[in-house]
């Protein structure tokens, strides 16, 4: 009997779940009818795939090996009907696009907007995520590109400059430093409490990096992975954070303090899975975002 799609989308359904009850859940099949499928994979390999002997169903050896190359061939497999449906014109089509959460205050709304007003036919499904989670997702090819920053990119991944972002010390209207025009020395921060992402940010390995860097530990009044929560938590009360210039720009109630010595800038990419295929729709946001960002 030769190998058929299905008996490996059940297969990873399983070893997902650790369970056929859930995986055939999942799957819309009856547990009888995944057992049958999976069976039938075992007697086409000629080897035991699964460990049923535990409360959670695991991969044999055997199993794990398969499992690895069955990912593969799905992902590829999954590539190539994209490629086939692909629209030339973009009259339909879809884009899988992943940035980190700074972005989502001044730059994904405008790309949206105008890719939108382009191509309306193309469905965009846009995600917000760390950018180790972005490059993850990008090699998995569960993504199309991703808008983060140049750093130790993952093997695989490559990153298209965009443009320079700065970062800077910010506070809310009422506070203390707001409207202050010559910076304050990084040592005068140390009574003052910080509002920061959760670790696992870019934004917050930068911070944390450069304020150690000069012997800086100022305390952590409160971490968030919420962007939204961070503007407004600041703007609130006395506590200092650190955002790009290009987000206090776009809030008037935030105020941007110089910092002596300045944080250092970072470059904004666009990234991508190296020789991955790009669809049509892939390639004319590269163009757009690099027409709005004044990118060569």
């Amino acid at each position: 009997m030769a190998l058929e799609l299905r008996h490996l989308r059940s297969l990873l359904a399983i070893a997902e779940h650790g369970s056929f009850t859930r995986a055939a859940e999942a799957l819309h099949l009856s547990q009888p009818a995944l057992s049958q499928q999976i069976g039938q994979l075992e007697r086409t390999v000629g080897a035991q795939l699964l460990d049923r002997s535990g409360r959670t169903v695991r991969p044999t050896d055997a199993g794990a090996v398969f499992l690895r190359h069955a990912r593969t061939a799905l992902t590829e497999l999954d590539a190539a009907t994209r490629a086939v449906l692909d629209v030339q014109d973009l009259s339909h089509g879809s884009l899988r696009l992943a940035h980190t959460p700074t972005f989502g205050t001044y730059l994904i709304g405008p790309l949206v907007q105008r890719f939108r007003a382009r191509w309306p036919g193309v469905t965009l499904d846009v995600r917000e995520m760390t950018q180790d989670a972005v490059e993850t997702q990008l090699l998995a090819d569960e993504l199309d590109l991703g808008l983060a920053f140049r750093g130790d990119q993952l093997p695989g991944i490559t990153g298209e400059t965009l443009f320079v972002e700065r970062l800077g010390i910010v506070v809310g209207t009422g506070h203390p430093l707001a409207g202050r025009t010559d910076p304050v020395d990084m040592r005068d921060l140390r009574p003052y409490e910080l509002a920061l992402f959760t670790g696992g940010f870019t934004t917050r390995a930068q911070i944390d990096e450069h304020l150690a860097g000069h012997g800086i530990h100022p305390p952590h009044a409160l971490e968030t992975n919420s962007l939204t929560a961070l503007i407004d938590v600041v703007r609130r009360t006395t506590l200092v954070t650190v955002l790009p210039d290009r987000v206090t720009r776009e809030h008037p109630e935030l105020c941007t303090v110089p910092l002596a010595p300045a944080l250092p800038a970072r470059t904004a990419v666009l990234l991508r899975r190296a020789a991955a295929y790009e669809s049509t729709a892939a390639r004319a946001f590269g163009r757009l975002v690099r027409e709005h960002c004044g990118a060569p």
